[in-house]
């Protein structure tokens, strides 16, 4: 008998979703934009196939929609998605702070931190402060130990980057954003896991009223 063929560390369909996703964060596929299939395979030079299953993984993603013998779109949210989404990713990212405030380790501690001292040195740099930002509430999902919050809040903040009117857009919610995260890092390093999960809840409602308000 044959052996089977090695399989690819990454598929095609892989690296087209991905090269996609970015398109669409960076707006070079705008929100409710159809998907010109035939357009892309030509400027991608690949069939239809790898694209297809690569809109399929973003639609399961929540960043494009598909209709039935209609294509594809990137998807639009509305102000009841924003909001649906930053309640959902409150609860969360509540429930994570408090379990790595309780449990945490030095070492943990330690990523954290280090993250936080990014952030302090990012305060006028919107786009690097942005990026250590998701990495940080990223961190601590992965260091609270549910990978299956860690998936979904990982979705549902790609999901935010669809948003037109980010809260981080408003004027003075970059500095208000990392005075909560100077008090949510001394709730997590000392401990108290109901402060921790209380900060990171009026983190998230005074980010939601930031982003309605930028809009």
């Amino acid at each position: 008998m044959n052996a089977p063929a090695p399989l690819s560390p990454r598929a095609l369909y892989q690296d087209v979703a991905e090269r996609l996703r970015q398109q669409i964060f960076a707006r070079q596929l705008e929100p409710g934009s159809w998907i010109d299939e035939l357009k892309l395979c030509a400027e991608l030079g690949i069939s239809r196939t790898p694209l297809r299953e690569a809109l399929k993984v973003l639609a399961a993603e929540g960043l494009v929609t598909m209709k039935v013998r209609r294509g594809a779109y990137v998807t639009e949210v509305s102000r009841d998605d924003v909001r649906q989404v930053y309640h959902v990713l409150a609860l969360l990212e509540s429930d994570a702070a408090a379990q790595v405030a309780a449990h945490a380790d030095d070492s943990a501690r330690a990523e954290l931190r280090a993250l936080h001292e990014q952030l302090e040195s990012q305060l006028r740099d919107r786009d690097a402060f942005f990026a250590t930002n998701e990495r940080f509430h990223l961190a601590l999902l992965r260091l609270a130990g549910n990978r299956w919050a860690e998936q979904v809040a990982l979705d549902l903040r790609k999901v935010m980057k669809l948003n037109r009117h980010h809260s981080l857009f408003k004027r003075g919610r970059l500095a208000e954003s990392l005075a909560e995260h100077r008090e949510l890092m001394a709730a997590i390093v000392g401990g108290d896991a109901e402060a921790a999960a209380r900060l990171m809840r009026e983190h998230f409602s005074h980010g939601l009223a930031a982003a309605e308000q930028s809009g």
